[in-house]
């Protein structure tokens, strides 16, 4: 009989069967499971997800580097003697905050607590974040604002069904999440699919046929266009005013702050016709089950979180958060993006999502801890903040990265790089050899998916199972055993259990009482499959829907918040400038670090291809093919034209996937939120080039 388990790509978290087989090149066999948010299927990822666990590029030994430079393998007691010596040696001369940790959305809830408390504990540091940082700060903080609490989805997805008209604002679930188009097969026989993208993407394509209405707005211009359908709701007398008096404040500012987005103004500004945007307001004002969800397209900008918050003001003044068969949700990208950012990873919190700087919240987690709470250290920074910080006088001098791919993933990636190469020690655990991994100076090889247990928290705010299905390799270990290795070679007296359902016993007690409250959740309720949505207190249930009576202010009142655009926040490309959008392609995931080690997904996309638009194309002279250099003042990204009619003139597309010269992130900018510390990934201005091959021409 196969182990029940889920994908371990995003944060759909499909449920699938995992079989052994005698195949070595993939030990296991994947079938999708009946499960509400994939219903038995999956996408290419999940079907070839096993193919990953037996590929050559495995590291099943940890790595040191040599004085030549080279990375030698070496025993895992000897690794582990030598990460704990150069710690203590750098505590010693720099403090413990010259040590920093940067986790990942990737890691079970089980990994993702255990290095919150081993950053704090055992290593007395406060510089730990994590690379949620990068996907859903901006999201989680205008929903604690609007709301008081974050949870991506307050309602399961399958409420999406019966919907007859859903918003997807910056979301482009056709390729990052396929099985999750299943839930809008109501919305698009009822015409209501409505997508939000500048690009003319699989998801914007679903609108075709009289099924919905696709909306290109400029790049950057998201925030414009909600305060538009705002000003709408409002001037024509479509809000749901006994929803807004009985469950709202702010009504009277936020009335205010939208009075001068006129259709037409929005038109001037977004591209999008006045008449559209009267035409969506209506349409989402007309009654009938109706959803509101935002994507990383709307977020990951220096005004991220005003934009989310439009979002969640808009869907206010309609009435749909808590209403039955109506909502708003974020959509999380990471498979534990969710539950990632609940136990500890982020720098100003600690786990059941509670405050670092609440005196309460530190009492509670330190008698769980069986500490002092002055123990604890305060808040850290936030990554770009931390990653800034490398090398710099005062700044972190050792570095310990689980389930990242920085020199990938972050923004102004080169700086990021530079970063590193000032470090005295860094220390990367991951089970191949990803682009951050082979700059290490330790690399420490851990376990897989399908090799572990333990939980993760979905894109619902359900926390599942994952199973063990098959042996690790000889050489790999558990992040669990590696913490409590370290921790005791770095004398720690904290406890740091490597059992998986022993931890989270010990998180259930650490998350009691908070917003994110995993007390009544065990290992036995998960096995029997109860739905498990947090907050599930101890003796208590879970709660599917959020919103239902209140919201988690202490008045009970959601927070209409007026935003407004930022000068400067989004500068206008001059005439030889595009903007460039980032974003993800149907057969990679996240920095493609796992996926482009699977054969069948890298032949799919083997390279990055810079799409633009023909009439741009023409006029820069670039012929599909075509190499070309995407450029600006932090870096230049070589690869080839793809022309195509489904990106605006105004802008290229680059996927973030690929490394080296390839990486998308070399051109984008670490300026940052100002309330979520979210980079600008979506909106940077580049010129695009036609690159003349060497030997061609004369």
């Amino acid at each position: 009989m196969g182990a029940g388990t889920h994908c371990p790509y995003c944060a759909l978290q499909c449920a699938m069967t995992l079989t052994a087989t005698d195949d070595a090149t993939a030990p296991i066999a994947v079938a999708g499971r009946d499960f509400p948010t994939n219903r038995g299927g999956l996408c290419k990822k999940g079907w070839t997800s096993a193919e990953l666990l037996a590929a050559p590029s495995r590291l099943t030994a940890p790595l040191v580097r040599e004085p030549d430079g080279s990375l030698r393998e070496t025993t895992w007691d000897a690794a582990l003697d030598l990460v704990a010596e150069r710690l203590r040696g750098i505590r010693s001369e720099h403090g413990a905050d010259a040590v920093g940790v940067f986790g990942g959305g990737g890691l079970t809830n089980e990994k993702a607590y255990l290095l919150g408390k081993f950053a704090r504990l055992a290593l007395g540091t406060s510089r730990i974040d994590y690379n949620g940082r990068y996907c859903m700060s901006s999201a989680a903080a205008a929903g604690n604002r609007a709301f008081g609490v974050d949870r991506g989805l307050p309602f399961p997805l399958a409420d999406l069904d019966d919907g007859t008209t859903i918003l997807l604002l910056g979301t482009n679930v056709a390729e990052t999440m396929p099985p999750f188009i299943g839930h809008l097969a109501g919305a698009q026989a009822a015409g209501g699919l409505i997508v939000v993208d500048p690009r003319r993407t699989a998801t914007a394509r679903l609108t075709d046929d009289g099924q919905g209405l696709h909306v290109q707005p400029a790049p950057g211009t998201d925030l414009m266009l909600l305060l538009g359908l705002a000003h709408v709701v409002i001037a024509e007398r479509l809000v749901d005013e006994d929803y807004v008096a009985a469950r709202t404040s702010g009504f009277a500012a936020l009335r205010r702050s939208v009075a001068q987005w006129w259709p037409e103004r929005v038109q001037s500004v977004t591209g999008v016709p006045a008449a559209t945007v009267r035409a969506i307001a209506r349409r989402l004002a007309a009654g009938g089950p109706t959803f509101i969800l935002t994507g990383r397209g709307v977020e990951q900008h220096v005004d991220g979180t005003d934009t989310a918050t439009a979002a969640i003001n808009l869907a206010l003044l309609l009435g749909l958060p808590g209403r039955p068969g109506s909502g708003y949700g974020t959509l999380t990208g990471q498979g534990n993006g969710q539950g990632g950012r609940e136990h500890g990873q982020k720098c100003d919190q600690l786990p059941g999502y509670r405050k670092i700087t609440d005196p309460a919240a530190r009492a509670h987690v330190a008698r769980v801890w069986g500490v002092d709470a002055a123990e604890i250290p305060g808040p850290g920074l936030p990554a770009i903040e931390l990653l800034g910080s490398l090398g710099r006088p005062d700044g972190v001098r050792a570095l310990l990265v689980h389930g990242s791919n920085l020199v990938v993933s972050s923004p102004n990636v080169a700086d990021v790089r530079r970063g590193i190469e000032r470090l005295d020690l860094l220390v990367v655990c991951d089970f191949v050899l990803s682009e951050t991994a082979a700059l290490a100076d330790v690399v420490l090889p851990v376990l897989q998916w399908a090799e572990e247990e333990g939980t993760m928290t979905n894109l619902e705010g359900r926390v599942i199972r994952r199973r063990r299905a098959l042996a690790p390799p000889a050489g790999a270990r558990d992040e669990l055993w590696i913490l409590h290795e370290l921790a005791r070679r770095l004398g720690s007296a904290a406890r740091f259990d490597t059992d998986a359902e022993t931890v989270f016993e010990e998180l259930r007690l650490a998350s009691e009482g908070g917003i994110a409250d995993y007390s009544g959740i065990d290992y036995a309720l998960l096995d029997s499959d109860v739905e498990a949505y947090w907050p599930f207190p101890r003796g208590g249930a879970g709660t599917p829907r959020l919103f239902a009576e209140r919201f988690h202010h202490d008045d009970g009142l959601a927070r209409l918040v007026a935003v407004a655009p930022r000068a400067g926040a989004h500068p206008a490309p001059s005439s030889d400038e595009v903007t460039l959008v980032t974003g993800r392609l149907l057969e990679h995931y996240q920095s493609g670090a796992q996926t482009r080690r699977v054969p069948e997904l890298l032949d799919a996309q083997p390279e990055a291809r810079a799409a633009i638009h023909p009439a741009t194309a023409a006029r820069l002279g670039i012929a599909d093919d075509e190499p070309v250099e995407v450029a600006n003042g932090r870096g230049t990204v070589r690869c080839r034209a793809r022309l195509t009619t489904d990106i605006r003139t105004d802008a290229v597309f680059l996927p973030f996937h690929y490394g080296d010269e390839q990486a998308a992130n070399l051109l984008t900018s670490d300026a940052v939120d100002p309330i979520s510390s979210m980079p600008e990934f979506k909106a940077n201005l580049v010129r695009v080039t036609r690159l003349v091959e060497a030997g061609a021409g004369s």
